[in-house]
């Protein structure tokens, strides 16, 4: 299987280049003849996207919803079969009840303008006449070569400072890099994938002080966590955010490879070095 992919020198489009073992075709969508590229391929991987915090709105649109929408248009004039989209589970909402997780079947209600340009994508995808579409929707991704808030918090274990986590009471869903891979090589071989939304989580939720002390563990540090008042903590850290991903197990017949203790040591490994 050939698989065209976009935002290849990323995050996520590096480790998949690497570690899915299919036949990848690099895409730079910044440099001219990209269109060209998609001929002979089966599947387009589509991982470019704008998630900063700090983007316009017309940044979004650009690039997440008029690029990706572009791309598509592209990948069925050039006979591409399937495209599998890298969306997020902001699509579904910020944060659920403790014991009510999100599901694929859930009304879409994103919060900011990332989760809404993601939304606004997958619908724009959804025109495309001439595709297989597959929608993945991911929380938070760690892994080698983490930024942003997962490696802020690997910072300030490793710091060992103290952390205002002990009066914490929630549970949170995580995907390391390595299962949203063999995800997505999945989502671009399985025949029953075509069509559906599917969300995706490592399988084990965690509480952030959990987090912070099986992080601790693969760092090699006991973090030292103090009670502070719950209400003064921003919601990423002390709110619940939890995803059903028992549809894609049966859909797909698959399960993530890698536990979390995996995960976080493998992502500690790549930090300490």
């Amino acid at each position: 299987m050939r698989v065209f992919v976009t935002g290849a020198t990323g995050f996520v489009g590096r480790a998949f280049c690497a570690e899915s073992h299919l036949e990848v075709t690099p895409g730079d969508l910044r440099q001219p003849g990209w269109e060209e590229k998609l001929r002979g391929n089966e599947v387009v991987v589509h991982l470019v996207g704008v998630a900063h915090a700090r983007a316009s709105e017309a940044r979004y649109e650009q690039v997440n919803v008029a690029l990706t929408e572009r791309v598509a248009q592209a990948a069925a004039r050039a006979g591409v079969r399937r495209l599998v989209y890298v969306s997020s589970i902001k699509v579904n909402g910020e944060a659920t009840p403790i014991d009510r997780p999100f599901r694929a079947a859930d009304t879409p209600a994103p919060q900011d303008r990332y989760g809404r340009s993601k939304w606004q994508a997958e619908q724009a995808l959804g025109r495309v006449a001439g595709l297989e579409l597959v929608v993945v929707r991911p929380p938070l991704v760690y892994g080698p070569g983490v930024r942003a808030n997962f490696l802020r918090l690997m910072r300030l274990v490793a710091s060992g400072l103290p952390l205002p986590f002990r009066s914490i009471r929630n549970r949170r869903s995580f995907l390391y890099l390595g299962n949203l891979v063999a995800l997505l090589r999945r989502c671009a071989e399985h025949p029953r994938a075509a069509g559906k939304t599917l969300l995706a989580a490592d399988g084990e939720d965690l509480s952030t002080p959990e987090l912070a002390r099986r992080l601790g563990a693969a760092l090699g540090r006991v973090p030292l966590l103090v009670p502070f008042p719950v209400a003064l903590l921003p919601s990423r850290l002390a709110g619940s955010l939890l995803v059903d991903a028992a549809e894609t197990r049966d859909v797909l017949d698959w399960r993530p490879p890698y536990g979390v203790d995996e995960g976080l040591a493998r992502t500690a490994a790549w930090y300490r070095g």
